[in-house]
C-alpha cells in the first residue's frame, strides 16, 4: 500500500474542531463527488461484502456439513456443493479487493484470509498435532483457536479450496471435487473451522462498511462478530459519506475519491507486479510458485474479477457479472460520470484501458502453475501484466483530473 500511504500525506487530517462547510456549502466539485461516494458505497462497496458475507456464510455451513458427516458418511456431492459455495465466496472477495483500505487493512483481513501459498508443511504438522486438533474439534470455540493461532498460510480461502479440490494434474485445466474417501477425521474439523473464522472475517467486512445499526445485536450476523469478540469498531461507510463532518477519516469528498482511486489502483498493480509478475519471473519477486487459488483452477478467474472491481469503482455495476445481479446494484452517480463532465477524452481512455486488460488476462491459460513460465505463453502472460500497469497509469491522470477541477 506504498502508493496510498505516499499520496494520502498530501492531505491534512480531518479535526472534529475545524470549519468544515455546510452540505449547501458544497463547491459544485464536492456536490458531484458527493453524489459519487454516496453510490459507491451504498451500490458496490456494501453490497458487495453483502453477498461476500452470505456466500461465506453458505460455505461455512456447507463445511460443518461435512465435519458432521464424518469420514465415514461423507458424500462426493456434499464435496460438490462445498466447492461451488467456495467459487461463489471467492468471487465476491475478488471482486471488492479495489476496496481494500478500511476495514479489510485496519483489521489484517486481508492476509488473515486470502495469504498464498499454503504452507503445506505447517498444514501436515498440525494435522498430526492432537493437542493443536482437539482445539478444533469443540464447535463453540474451534473458529477463535484457529484466528487467533494459527499462521496466515494456514487460513482462509486457500486452506478451504486445498481440502475441496483436486486437479487432474499439473498441465491440464481440469479441476474436480476432491474426492470424499479421501478426508480424514482431522482434516474435516480443521476445514470446519477455518470456514467459521473466514465467514465471521467476512461478515464483519460488510458489518464495518454498512450503516451504524443495520444489524440489531440479536441478528445472526452480529451474533457471529459478538460470539468471535470482532465487532465492528469504526463505520467506514458512513465515514466516506460523510466527509467533511467531524467523525470522518475525510477532509473532503476529493479526498474520499482519492482513497477510492488508491485503492484501484493498489489492486492494479498488485495483479500485474504480484500476481501475474512473480510466477512468471517479472515481478516483485521471482518466485514460481506464488500462484493464486492454483487448486481450484481459479487463477485467471481471480485476475480478472480483481480488474472487474476497478471497473466497478469507477463505472459502477455492469450487468455481465453475473453472479453479483442480486447484490451489487448500477449506479447513477459514477466517477466515470464525472470525469466524463470535466475531460470527456480522459474519460473514454479510462474505460478503454480497464477492458483492455480484463480482455489481456482473459488471453491467459490455466492452469497459471503450468503456464506462468511456459515459453508460449510468455508474450500473452507479459501483455497482461503491462495491461496492470496501463490502469494504474491511467487512474493517475484521473487523480490529476480531480486535482485540477
Amino acid at each position: 500500500m506504498v502508493l496510498g500511504a505516499s499520496f494520502m500525506t498530501g492531505f491534512s487530517a480531518c479535526s472534529d474542531n475545524e470549519n468544515t462547510p455546510e452540505p449547501e456549502e458544497l463547491s459544485q466539485q464536492e456536490q458531484a463527488l458527493k453524489a459519487v461516494i454516496e453510490d459507491y458505497v451504498n451500490k458496490s462497496v456494501v453490497p458487495t461484502y453483502k453477498g461476500l458475507a452470505d456466500a461465506a456464510i453458505e460455505l461455512a455451513d456447507a463445511c460443518r456439513a461435512m465435519c458432521n458427516a464424518g469420514p465415514s458418511n461423507l458424500t462426493e456431492d456434499m464435496v460438490k456443493q462445498a466447492g461451488e459455495k467456495w467459487i461463489t465466496a471467492r468471487r465476491y472477495w475478488e471482486l471488492s479487493e479495489a476496496w481494500l483500505y478500511g476495514a479489510a487493512a485496519d483489521y489484517n483481513i486481508d492476509p488473515h484470509i486470502d495469504t498464498w501459498p499454503l504452507d503445506k508443511t505447517a498444514m501436515e504438522n498440525m494435522l498430526n498435532n492432537e493437542s493443536q486438533m482437539a482445539q478444533m474439534k469443540d464447535e463453540e470455540s474451534a473458529a477463535t483457536y484457529v484466528s487467533n493461532s494459527l499462521g496466515q498460510g494456514l487460513l482462509g480461502f486457500h486452506a478451504i479450496e486445498y481440502m475441496l479440490f483436486e486437479p487432474a494434474n499439473a498441465t491440464t485445466d481440469q479441476t474436480s471435487p476432491r474426492p470424499a474417501g479421501k478426508f480424514t477425521a482431522n482434516e474435516l474439523y480443521y476445514m470446519a473451522a477455518v470456514a467459521d473464522d473466514l465467514r465471521n472475517q467476512c461478515v464483519r467486512l460488510e458489518i464495518s462498511w454498512a450503516d451504524e445499526g443495520t444489524y440489531s445485536e440479536s441478528s445472526e450476523k452480529w451474533t457471529y462478530l459478538a460470539d468471535a469478540e470482532l465487532e465492528p469498531t469504526f463505520y467506514y461507510g458512513e465515514s466516506m459519506k460523510n466527509a467533511g463532518q467531524g467523525g470522518s477519516k475525510y477532509k473532503s469528498y476529493a479526498e474520499a475519491v482519492q482513497e477510492l482511486l488508491v485503492g484501484a489502483q493498489d489492486i492494479a498493480d498488485e495483479v500485474g507486479g504480484q500476481k501475474i509478475g512473480n510466477p512468471i519471473g517479472n515481478g516483485v519477486e521471482n518466485d514460481a510458485n506464488y500462484i493464486e487459488s492454483p487448486y481450484a483452477l481459479n487463477s485467471i478467474t481471480d485476475f480478472i474479477d480483481n480488474l472487474k472491481s476497478v471497473r466497478t469503482a469507477y463505472m459502477g455495476y455492469q450487468t455481465e457479472n453475473g453472479v453479483t445481479e442480486n447484490y451489487i446494484q448500477p449506479v447513477e452517480h459514477s466517477l466515470s460520470d464525472y470525469i466524463k463532465t470535466v475531460d470527456p477524452e480522459l474519460d473514454t481512455k479510462v474505460i478503454n484501458t480497464i477492458e483492455g486488460a480484463i480482455e489481456a488476462i482473459g488471453n491467459m491459460k490455466e492452469p497459471f502453475a503450468s503456464t506462468a513460465r511456459d515459453p508460449q505463453y510468455e508474450q500473452v502472460n507479459l501483455a497482461a501484466q503491462k495491461a496492470c500497469q496501463d490502469v494504474n497509469d491511467i487512474l493517475d491522470e484521473v487523480m490529476n483530473a480531480i486535482q485540477n477541477n
